[in-house]
Protein backbone atom coordinates (compact mmCIF):
# COMPACT_ATOMS: atom_id res chain seq x y z
CA UNK A 1 0.00 0.00 0.00
CA UNK A 2 0.76 3.22 -0.81
CA UNK A 3 -1.18 4.71 1.50
CA UNK A 4 -1.97 5.24 5.17
CA UNK A 5 -4.34 2.65 6.44
CA UNK A 6 -6.81 3.54 8.72
CA UNK A 7 -7.60 0.91 11.36
CA UNK A 8 -11.06 0.82 13.64
CA UNK A 9 -10.66 -1.35 16.54
CA UNK A 10 -13.55 -2.83 18.25
CA UNK A 11 -13.13 -4.34 21.71
CA UNK A 12 -10.34 -3.18 24.07
CA UNK A 13 -10.03 -5.74 26.02
CA UNK A 14 -6.84 -8.31 26.74
CA UNK A 15 -6.98 -9.16 23.08
CA UNK A 16 -7.27 -5.58 21.75
CA UNK A 17 -4.72 -3.88 23.68
CA UNK A 18 -2.24 -7.06 23.30
CA UNK A 19 -3.31 -6.34 19.28
CA UNK A 20 -2.80 -2.77 19.44
CA UNK A 21 0.62 -3.53 21.47
CA UNK A 22 2.02 -6.37 18.73
CA UNK A 23 0.90 -3.50 15.79
CA UNK A 24 3.34 -0.73 17.54
CA UNK A 25 6.05 -3.49 17.71
CA UNK A 26 5.60 -4.73 14.17
CA UNK A 27 5.14 -0.70 12.72
CA UNK A 28 8.67 -0.99 11.47
CA UNK A 29 8.49 -5.00 9.54
CA UNK A 30 5.25 -3.76 8.24
CA UNK A 31 6.84 -0.59 6.52
CA UNK A 32 9.63 -2.06 5.61
CA UNK A 33 9.09 -5.73 4.86
CA UNK A 34 5.34 -5.29 3.48
CA UNK A 35 4.95 -1.28 2.03
CA UNK A 36 1.60 -0.83 5.17
CA UNK A 37 1.43 2.34 6.80
CA UNK A 38 -1.27 2.85 8.92
CA UNK A 39 -3.04 4.44 11.96
CA UNK A 40 -5.58 3.65 14.60
CA UNK A 41 -8.25 6.04 14.26
CA UNK A 42 -11.17 4.52 16.23
CA UNK A 43 -11.46 2.34 19.67
CA UNK A 44 -14.89 1.09 20.15
CA UNK A 45 -16.25 -1.00 23.41
CA UNK A 46 -19.35 -1.18 25.48
CA UNK A 47 -17.16 0.93 28.26
CA UNK A 48 -15.69 3.69 26.13
CA UNK A 49 -17.94 4.04 24.01
CA UNK A 50 -17.42 4.99 19.71
CA UNK A 51 -13.95 7.06 20.00
CA UNK A 52 -12.65 7.80 16.19
CA UNK A 53 -10.40 10.20 14.97
CA UNK A 54 -9.17 10.35 11.17
CA UNK A 55 -6.19 11.99 11.78
CA UNK A 56 -4.92 8.45 14.27
CA UNK A 57 -5.62 7.95 17.92
CA UNK A 58 -2.84 8.89 20.45
CA UNK A 59 -1.95 4.92 20.68
CA UNK A 60 0.83 5.35 23.69
CA UNK A 61 -2.44 7.43 25.74
CA UNK A 62 -5.05 4.69 24.91
CA UNK A 63 -2.38 1.83 26.54
CA UNK A 64 -2.04 3.91 29.46
CA UNK A 65 -5.87 4.28 29.66
CA UNK A 66 -6.01 7.53 28.76
CA UNK A 67 -9.12 7.63 26.19
CA UNK A 68 -10.65 11.10 24.17
CA UNK A 69 -14.27 11.46 24.91
CA UNK A 70 -16.56 8.88 22.50
CA UNK A 71 -18.09 10.95 19.18
CA UNK A 72 -20.23 8.15 17.58
CA UNK A 73 -24.22 7.35 18.51
CA UNK A 74 -23.41 3.37 16.64
CA UNK A 75 -21.04 1.43 14.76
CA UNK A 76 -22.09 2.81 11.49
CA UNK A 77 -21.40 6.55 12.36
CA UNK A 78 -18.46 5.34 14.07
CA UNK A 79 -16.62 3.64 10.87
CA UNK A 80 -17.83 6.86 8.92
CA UNK A 81 -15.98 8.86 11.42
CA UNK A 82 -13.17 6.84 11.91
CA UNK A 83 -12.77 6.53 7.98
CA UNK A 84 -11.25 2.62 8.60
CA UNK A 85 -10.19 0.66 5.52
CA UNK A 86 -10.02 -2.06 8.45
CA UNK A 87 -12.00 -2.99 11.09
CA UNK A 88 -11.17 -5.85 14.17
CA UNK A 89 -13.74 -7.07 15.90
CA UNK A 90 -12.39 -8.89 19.45
CA UNK A 91 -15.63 -8.72 21.58
CA UNK A 92 -16.99 -11.69 23.00
CA UNK A 93 -19.03 -14.86 22.16
CA UNK A 94 -22.40 -14.44 22.60
CA UNK A 95 -22.96 -17.87 21.89
CA UNK A 96 -26.97 -17.53 21.21
CA UNK A 97 -26.55 -15.52 18.01
CA UNK A 98 -23.19 -14.21 17.52
CA UNK A 99 -24.81 -10.72 17.89
CA UNK A 100 -23.26 -7.58 17.74
CA UNK A 101 -20.43 -9.02 16.00
CA UNK A 102 -22.40 -10.09 12.60
CA UNK A 103 -23.91 -6.74 12.59
CA UNK A 104 -20.54 -4.84 13.47
CA UNK A 105 -18.92 -6.98 10.52
CA UNK A 106 -21.35 -6.64 8.18
CA UNK A 107 -21.75 -2.64 8.60
CA UNK A 108 -17.82 -2.82 7.84
CA UNK A 109 -18.01 -4.45 4.98
CA UNK A 110 -20.82 -2.55 3.89
CA UNK A 111 -19.33 0.38 4.27
CA UNK A 112 -16.06 -0.48 2.20
CA UNK A 113 -13.48 -2.04 4.95
CA UNK A 114 -12.61 -5.17 4.95
CA UNK A 115 -13.32 -7.45 8.44
CA UNK A 116 -11.70 -9.22 10.78
CA UNK A 117 -12.33 -11.14 13.76
CA UNK A 118 -11.13 -13.02 16.56
CA UNK A 119 -14.30 -14.04 17.33
CA UNK A 120 -16.03 -17.49 16.54
CA UNK A 121 -19.58 -16.03 16.80
CA UNK A 122 -20.17 -14.59 13.51
CA UNK A 123 -17.93 -17.97 11.71
CA UNK A 124 -20.54 -20.24 12.73
CA UNK A 125 -23.82 -18.05 12.53
CA UNK A 126 -23.17 -15.78 9.66
CA UNK A 127 -20.18 -17.30 7.42
CA UNK A 128 -21.31 -17.74 4.25
CA UNK A 129 -23.55 -14.17 4.28
CA UNK A 130 -20.33 -12.51 5.46
CA UNK A 131 -18.01 -13.97 3.22
CA UNK A 132 -20.47 -13.77 0.12
CA UNK A 133 -21.01 -9.81 1.13
CA UNK A 134 -17.06 -9.43 0.64
CA UNK A 135 -16.53 -10.75 -2.14
CA UNK A 136 -19.25 -8.58 -3.72
CA UNK A 137 -17.70 -5.46 -1.99
CA UNK A 138 -14.18 -6.55 -2.97
CA UNK A 139 -13.45 -7.21 0.33
CA UNK A 140 -12.40 -9.39 3.10
CA UNK A 141 -13.63 -11.04 5.62
CA UNK A 142 -11.08 -12.94 7.92
CA UNK A 143 -10.59 -15.11 11.10
CA UNK A 144 -7.56 -16.87 11.79
CA UNK A 145 -7.60 -15.56 15.28
CA UNK A 146 -11.05 -17.50 15.79
CA UNK A 147 -9.49 -21.15 16.82
CA UNK A 148 -6.39 -22.17 18.15
CA UNK A 149 -5.32 -18.12 18.45
CA UNK A 150 -3.31 -17.31 15.56
CA UNK A 151 -2.42 -20.81 13.91
CA UNK A 152 -2.72 -20.46 10.22
CA UNK A 153 -5.22 -23.31 10.19
CA UNK A 154 -8.30 -21.25 8.03
CA UNK A 155 -5.27 -19.97 5.68
CA UNK A 156 -3.16 -22.45 5.21
CA UNK A 157 -5.96 -24.70 3.91
CA UNK A 158 -7.09 -21.43 1.97
CA UNK A 159 -3.63 -20.28 0.27
CA UNK A 160 -1.09 -23.47 0.65
CA UNK A 161 -2.83 -26.17 0.18
CA UNK A 162 -5.49 -25.81 -3.10
CA UNK A 163 -7.61 -28.29 -3.85
CA UNK A 164 -7.42 -30.10 -0.46
CA UNK A 165 -10.38 -32.07 0.74
CA UNK A 166 -10.28 -32.29 4.63
CA UNK A 167 -12.73 -35.26 5.11
CA UNK A 168 -12.74 -34.90 8.95
CA UNK A 169 -10.37 -33.10 11.84
CA UNK A 170 -10.11 -34.23 15.68
CA UNK A 171 -8.05 -32.28 18.34
CA UNK A 172 -7.78 -30.54 21.38
CA UNK A 173 -8.98 -27.08 21.19
CA UNK A 174 -10.04 -25.74 24.42
CA UNK A 175 -6.70 -24.80 26.80
CA UNK A 176 -8.99 -23.92 29.90
CA UNK A 177 -10.18 -27.75 30.42
CA UNK A 178 -7.21 -28.68 29.44
CA UNK A 179 -5.33 -27.05 32.41
CA UNK A 180 -8.54 -28.44 34.90
CA UNK A 181 -8.18 -31.94 33.80
CA UNK A 182 -4.61 -31.87 34.66
CA UNK A 183 -5.04 -30.45 37.65
CA UNK A 184 -7.76 -33.16 38.68
CA UNK A 185 -5.33 -35.90 37.81
CA UNK A 186 -3.38 -34.18 40.34
CA UNK A 187 -5.79 -34.63 43.28
CA UNK A 188 -8.01 -30.95 42.62
CA UNK A 189 -11.78 -31.20 42.71
CA UNK A 190 -13.64 -29.62 39.75
CA UNK A 191 -14.06 -26.36 41.77
CA UNK A 192 -10.34 -26.28 43.06
CA UNK A 193 -9.12 -27.46 39.67
CA UNK A 194 -11.24 -24.37 38.27
CA UNK A 195 -9.93 -21.91 40.98
CA UNK A 196 -6.26 -23.05 39.94
CA UNK A 197 -6.99 -22.60 36.22
CA UNK A 198 -8.39 -18.57 37.07
CA UNK A 199 -5.72 -18.20 39.43
CA UNK A 200 -3.42 -18.77 36.16
CA UNK A 201 -5.31 -16.35 34.05
CA UNK A 202 -6.51 -19.42 32.00
CA UNK A 203 -10.13 -19.37 32.77
CA UNK A 204 -12.89 -16.37 32.94
CA UNK A 205 -14.77 -15.88 36.42
CA UNK A 206 -17.37 -17.58 34.47
CA UNK A 207 -15.70 -20.52 33.40
CA UNK A 208 -19.25 -22.30 31.74
CA UNK A 209 -18.30 -22.00 27.98
CA UNK A 210 -15.47 -23.79 28.95
CA UNK A 211 -16.63 -26.48 31.12
CA UNK A 212 -19.72 -27.44 29.58
CA UNK A 213 -17.90 -27.64 26.09
CA UNK A 214 -19.12 -24.51 24.07
CA UNK A 215 -16.12 -23.16 23.59
CA UNK A 216 -15.23 -26.09 21.86
CA UNK A 217 -18.47 -26.70 19.69
CA UNK A 218 -18.34 -23.30 18.57
CA UNK A 219 -14.37 -24.15 17.34
CA UNK A 220 -15.69 -27.16 15.64
CA UNK A 221 -18.28 -25.69 14.15
CA UNK A 222 -16.21 -23.30 12.42
CA UNK A 223 -13.55 -25.82 11.24
CA UNK A 224 -16.69 -28.03 9.83
CA UNK A 225 -18.22 -25.09 8.03
CA UNK A 226 -15.37 -23.78 6.37
CA UNK A 227 -13.28 -25.99 5.69
CA UNK A 228 -15.92 -29.17 4.83
CA UNK A 229 -18.21 -26.71 3.52
CA UNK A 230 -20.77 -27.89 6.36
CA UNK A 231 -23.73 -25.87 7.69
CA UNK A 232 -23.65 -27.12 11.39
CA UNK A 233 -25.36 -24.94 14.15
CA UNK A 234 -24.59 -25.26 17.64
CA UNK A 235 -27.76 -27.45 18.11
CA UNK A 236 -25.92 -30.20 15.40
CA UNK A 237 -22.95 -31.19 17.25
CA UNK A 238 -23.46 -33.70 20.61
CA UNK A 239 -21.67 -31.79 23.20
CA UNK A 240 -20.76 -33.05 26.47
CA UNK A 241 -18.56 -30.90 28.94
CA UNK A 242 -16.32 -32.37 31.45
CA UNK A 243 -18.74 -30.87 34.59
CA UNK A 244 -19.86 -34.35 35.40
CA UNK A 245 -15.80 -36.04 35.41
CA UNK A 246 -14.91 -36.74 39.25
CA UNK A 247 -11.03 -36.77 39.73
CA UNK A 248 -11.44 -40.18 40.56
CA UNK A 249 -12.21 -41.13 37.41
CA UNK A 250 -9.35 -38.37 35.59
CA UNK A 251 -6.89 -40.53 37.93
CA UNK A 252 -8.07 -44.21 37.41
CA UNK A 253 -7.81 -43.39 33.68
CA UNK A 254 -4.46 -42.07 34.42
CA UNK A 255 -3.43 -45.38 36.31
CA UNK A 256 -4.55 -47.53 33.60
CA UNK A 257 -2.01 -45.20 30.62
CA UNK A 258 -4.67 -42.99 29.58
CA UNK A 259 -5.30 -39.00 29.91
CA UNK A 260 -8.87 -37.60 29.89
CA UNK A 261 -8.96 -34.75 26.83
CA UNK A 262 -12.03 -32.73 25.99
CA UNK A 263 -11.93 -33.88 22.48
CA UNK A 264 -13.35 -32.15 19.18
CA UNK A 265 -14.10 -33.98 16.12
CA UNK A 266 -16.25 -33.60 13.00
CA UNK A 267 -16.20 -36.00 10.11
CA UNK A 268 -18.24 -36.75 6.89
CA UNK A 269 -20.52 -39.26 6.58
CA UNK A 270 -22.44 -39.70 3.21
CA UNK A 271 -23.49 -36.17 2.54
CA UNK A 272 -23.46 -35.09 6.28
CA UNK A 273 -21.17 -33.90 8.96
CA UNK A 274 -20.90 -35.59 12.02
CA UNK A 275 -19.82 -33.41 14.72
CA UNK A 276 -19.04 -34.13 18.44
CA UNK A 277 -17.48 -33.03 21.64
CA UNK A 278 -16.86 -34.81 24.70
CA UNK A 279 -14.37 -35.76 27.57
CA UNK A 280 -12.56 -39.24 26.30
CA UNK A 281 -9.56 -41.11 27.79
CA UNK A 282 -7.28 -41.03 25.15
CA UNK A 283 -4.38 -43.91 25.10
CA UNK A 284 -0.75 -42.37 26.29
CA UNK A 285 0.45 -43.39 22.42
CA UNK A 286 -1.76 -40.65 20.93
CA UNK A 287 -0.66 -37.28 20.15
CA UNK A 288 -3.63 -35.75 21.75
CA UNK A 289 -3.07 -37.30 24.75
CA UNK A 290 0.40 -35.56 24.99
CA UNK A 291 -0.80 -31.94 24.92
CA UNK A 292 -0.58 -30.06 28.54
CA UNK A 293 -1.25 -27.32 29.56
CA UNK A 294 -2.24 -24.54 27.12
CA UNK A 295 -1.59 -25.79 24.23
CA UNK A 296 -3.35 -27.47 21.81
CA UNK A 297 -3.32 -30.14 18.93
CA UNK A 298 -5.72 -30.51 15.42
CA UNK A 299 -5.01 -33.31 13.39
CA UNK A 300 -6.51 -33.46 9.96
CA UNK A 301 -7.36 -36.28 7.40
CA UNK A 302 -7.96 -35.29 4.22
CA UNK A 303 -8.04 -36.60 0.46
CA UNK A 304 -4.15 -36.42 -0.16
CA UNK A 305 -2.63 -36.40 3.57
CA UNK A 306 -4.14 -39.38 5.61
CA UNK A 307 -2.67 -37.28 8.93
CA UNK A 308 -2.06 -33.25 9.01
CA UNK A 309 -1.63 -32.36 12.27
CA UNK A 310 -0.63 -28.55 13.88
CA UNK A 311 0.27 -27.96 17.69
CA UNK A 312 0.56 -24.88 19.40
CA UNK A 313 2.77 -24.98 22.35
CA UNK A 314 1.50 -22.82 25.62
CA UNK A 315 -0.40 -20.10 23.16
CA UNK A 316 -1.47 -16.96 24.68
CA UNK A 317 -2.63 -13.46 23.53
CA UNK A 318 0.45 -12.53 21.15
CA UNK A 319 -0.48 -15.48 19.51
CA UNK A 320 -4.32 -14.33 19.34
CA UNK A 321 -2.87 -10.91 18.24
CA UNK A 322 -0.50 -12.37 15.51
CA UNK A 323 -3.13 -13.86 14.04
CA UNK A 324 -5.18 -10.38 13.25
CA UNK A 325 -2.23 -8.81 12.19
CA UNK A 326 -1.90 -11.89 9.61
CA UNK A 327 -4.96 -11.39 8.49
CA UNK A 328 -4.48 -7.41 8.84
CA UNK A 329 -1.46 -7.66 6.14
CA UNK A 330 -3.24 -10.55 3.79
CA UNK A 331 -6.58 -8.50 3.38
CA UNK A 332 -4.04 -5.11 2.38
CA UNK A 333 -2.16 -6.94 -0.11
CA UNK A 334 -5.05 -8.86 -1.74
Amino acid sequence: MNSICNLALLGFGNVGRAFVELLERKRGALREQHGIEFRLTGVASRRLGWIADPGGLDVPALLRGQFPAAASANVRDWIAAARAHVVFETTSLNRHDGQPAIEHLRAALEQGAHAISANKGPVVFAYEELRDLAHARNKRFLFESAVMDGVPIFSMFAETLPAIDVRGFRGILNSTTNVILEQMEAGATLEQAIAKAQALGVAETDPSDDIDGWDAAFKTIALSNVLMQGRLRPGDVRRLGIRELSPEKVQAARARGSAYKLVCQAYRRGNTIVAEVAPKPLPLSDPLAWVQGTSSIIQFETDVFPGLALTEVNGGLDATAYGLLADFIRAVRS
